[in-house]
Order: C-alpha cells, then structure tokens, then sequence
C-alpha cells in the first residue's frame, strides 16, 4: 500500500559596512519603502568561495554575519561557519551587515553554488534577527515590528547545539583579520531558542504552512548560532529570498507541495552537481567505500535527487544503505554490479525515473527529455487513445498529465504508473547485461508529489519491504542488547 509521508519538510538600498564603534542603524520603514529600486552593492573585498555551498550555507552565513551585528561584532568580509556536513570550519563570503531599528540586524550573502547550472547563482540571501526572552522554557516574543510586512512562521524546534568543548578550532590566524570567528564558549541551554520565520521567496509547504527546510539546514543554524544565544533570551530569525518566489516557478517545487518560493534544503555543505563529471566519480568513490566496508550485506538504496534522499528514510529505508544518484544513473548502476552489490532499489520521483523507462540512463534533461513521449506511448499500450492521448502529451508536466488522468480513469492510471515501474526495472536489466551486470537485481520504487510511493514494479515492492523490515529488526536487536 502506498505510504504518505508529511513533508519534511524588492531587495534593501546599499547599506555601507559600519564601524565596529559606531554601527550603521537604519529605519526598516524607509528600508522596505525604497526596496524595489536598489540593490545592495557587494563589499569590494569579499574572500571568494573556495567551492560551491548550498543555499543553507549561504542561509547560516548571513544569518551569522546579523547575529554579529546584533552583538557589535566589526563586519568583516567573511564568517568562520562549522559546515558539519562535511565536518569543519570554513570562511563563508558575506557582503554586508547592519542594525535596522526596532532591535533588527540585517546580513545579507549572494549564492555561489560553484562550477555547473545552478538557478541559486547569484541569488541574494537576508536574514534579519533580534531577540526575544525565553521564559519557563517558553518563547516570548519582543515588541514586534510593523513595518517590514513579512509572512510571520510558527515556532520550529531547533536542537540546542553543540556544547563549548565540541567547537572546532578558529580559521587560521591569518585570516582573522577578514573572517568572523566561528561561536566561541556560551553554555547552551535546554529551552526553545529560535523563531525561525520564512519570509518573502522562502518556501513553505502548502498543506501545513511550515517553512521548507532540511534537517541539515536545521542543525547548521544551531552549531553555528545557538552558541552565541545567551541564556534564557532566544532569536528571532527571519529569512527573505528577494528572487526567491520568481526562481521557484523554474523548479519542481510545486510538484512536491512547497509553494511561495525556493525550499531551503540540502544534506551537505558542497553543491553536489548531477550534471557534472565530478559529481560521478565523487558517487563512485562513495559506492566503492560502501561495496567494501566491513559487513556489507550486499544491498544498496539509489536515490535520485534531494527528494528522494530525504524521503527514503522517513519511509523506513536504512539511512546506511543510501546513495544519491544524481542524473548519472547508468554508470553508477553498472560501476554497483562491479562492486559486488547483489539488489539494488532505485527509489525517485515518477518524473524523473519515467525517463528509465524509455531506456535513458543520463537523466539531466540539458541531455535528453522525450517525458511526454514516453508517458503517451506507454498510455497508448495501456488503452489510452484519442483526445485523452492527445490531451496527455500535452500536459505540462508528468505530474500534471498524470493527475488529470487520474482523475477521469484512476483504475488506468495506476495501471499506467505500474507499466511504468515494470519499465524501469526491464530497461535497468538490460542497460546491465550490455555492460556485463547481469548479476545485480534492480527494483523500482516510485513516489509522486504527495510524497507518497504510487508505483513499485514487480521486484522494487517487496525488496524495499525486505530492507525496511530489516531495518527496524536492526533497531529492536540494538535497543534490546542496550538494554541488557
């Protein structure tokens, strides 16, 4: 049976780097009224990125430089960020950070997502904040302001953070002078800390009105924030995309309930471009890693994209056994049957995977696309004719042709959605019995915008019930030994 899962989930005039004596304070009304004419202009020396981060990156790093602000810190050019994912400290750009007014401090970064095709290249990033009183455990929120007219966001547990001795040590000496240190020593507490808020061009998912944001974005804003929160006082912290909502009809957003504008997800720091060479042979290194660790039973999870990959545990499937893909499908699967691995889930939204059923396996659509045509010859087999073939090819998107088939023949459309299924793991047997793997047993899993798995061919269906049962086996026997 199919299984739901809830979701995971006008720019500011210039403002001139302040003193450390004598911050910049600006009145966010005049700010907001004179948006839509001005851009803030980069700080001349910003250090630049030594590689492409991810938009919680550049989320966590202006959100540093106003909380910097908000202490009195001198702006500096850069902040120290512990990225986690992978562990470390980096000196992440900023371009600028100011008091407001009405207890508001404004960073602001610009996306840099490296070498490759990223819609988030140059995309502004502010994040304001100001505090607010945590009492009896329980958020207080401070004199709101009324000026800035932002969506206000629901409280978002955060975790309270990494505690002094576990802080990573300072960049190097140096750089100092340019960087803003990473938290030093505050004592976390236990209570709520963060109101976090998802301002204009920030996405929210529209069945509950929750921000957008991984659980990578969640612990990033806390190892490198919540150190700096004083005890019994939280932050009130709010995000602002300027081109966000625009960039977001480019995507497939919608496609998975996130509306409004861009999702503030990621699982690492390092932009990991699917398109690109390098981004293969970083997958591959991590296959064979996995192939040849101790203990390695034989199976392996391909998960294609951000989606899949946050989604594939939250069905159960064990974190350990997954892998992003990428648009690199058939080299890796071929580079797996080489590595010994035995049965292999390719689990991944149904707009994506549909391509494997028409046997491409580099699914970058800059490459190759023939959805459409894939989705109608398939419905032509299944029965589909006419005006109701002709109206599905020219549905804009997979999803869509297949909600509005669904909806006049939902019998034919899971019929078609299980062809589909079947498709892929035929054409994944034989892309590897022409490169010598015939050995290695693909299933296909499929889940729509709902985030709900809607197709599972013939193998895929009963392998991911094996591997998740599995999984919470695994958990009982370690809590059981724990126990004992």
């Amino acid at each position: 049976m199919p299984r739901s899962v809830p979701p995971p989930c006008p720019e500011f005039p210039a403002i001139t780097a302040p003193a450390p004596a004598r911050p910049v304070v600006c009145n966010p009304g005049l700010v907001m009224a004179v948006a839509a004419a001005s851009v803030m202009a980069p700080m001349a020396d910003a250090t630049p990125a030594l590689r492409g981060y991810t938009l919680p990156v550049w989320v966590a790093a202006a959100a540093r430089a106003a909380l910097g602000a908000l202490l009195g810190e001198p702006v500096a050019p850069a902040v120290a960020l512990k990225l986690l994912e992978p562990p470390g400290v980096e000196a992440v750009p900023v371009e600028a950070a100011a008091l407001l007014g009405n207890g508001w401090a404004l960073g602001q970064a610009r996306c840099d997502p490296g070498e490759g095709l990223d819609l988030t290249r140059g995309l502004v990033v502010w994040v304001l904040v100001r505090w607010w009183e945590a009492q009896g455990g329980s958020a207080v929120e401070s004199t709101a302001g009324s000026t800035t007219g932002f969506r206000s966001g629901s409280m978002v547990e955060f975790p309270a953070g990494p505690s002094p001795e576990s802080l990573p040590p300072q960049v190097s000496s140096a750089a100092a002078a340019s960087v803003t240190p990473a938290p030093a020593a505050l004592e976390p507490g236990s209570e709520d800390w963060l109101l976090f808020e998802a301002g204009e061009g920030v996405g929210i998912h529209a069945a509950s009105g929750e921000a957008c944001l991984s659980d990578y974005a969640r612990r990033l804003l806390a190892a490198n924030l919540r150190p700096l929160v004083p005890s019994g006082q939280g932050l009130q912290l709010r995000v602002v995309l300027p081109a966000g909502r625009a960039l977001a009809e480019r995507t497939s957003n919608a496609a998975f309930g996130v509306v409004e504008g861009l999702a503030l997800i990621g699982t690492r720091a390092a932009v990991q471009a699917g398109a690109s060479p390098d981004q293969l042979e970083a997958t591959l290194d991590v296959l064979r890693e996995r192939a040849g660790a101790s203990g390695f039973q034989g199976d392996l999870v391909l998960v294609i994209g951000e989606n899949g990959l946050d989604l594939a545990p939250r069905l159960g499937l064990p974190p350990q056994l997954l892998l992003k893909a990428g648009n690199w499908i058939g080299p890796v699967l071929v580079a797996a049957a080489e590595a010994g691995v035995r049965r292999l889930l390719l689990f991944g939204y149904q707009g994506k995977l549909i391509k494997l059923a028409a046997g491409i396996f580099h699914t970058h659509h800059h490459l190759a696309d023939g959805r459409a045509e894939v989705l109608t010859a398939f419905a032509a087999l299944e029965g589909l004719a006419g005006e109701a073939l002709a109206s599905l090819h020219a549905a804009p998107t997979v999803e869509a042709a297949l909600a509005e088939l669904e909806a006049a023949d939902p019998a034919l459309t899971q019929r078609l959605r299980d062809r589909l299924a079947a498709a892929v793991e035929s054409r994944s047997a034989a892309y590897l019995a022409r490169h010598g793997g015939s050995s290695l047993a693909v299933g296909a899993v499929l889940f729509d915008r709902g985030r709900q798995v809607c197709a599972q061919g013939p193998l895929g269906g009963g392998l991911m019930q094996e591997l998740i049962v599995a999984a919470e086996a695994a958990v009982e026997v370690a809590a059981a030994v724990e126990l004992s």
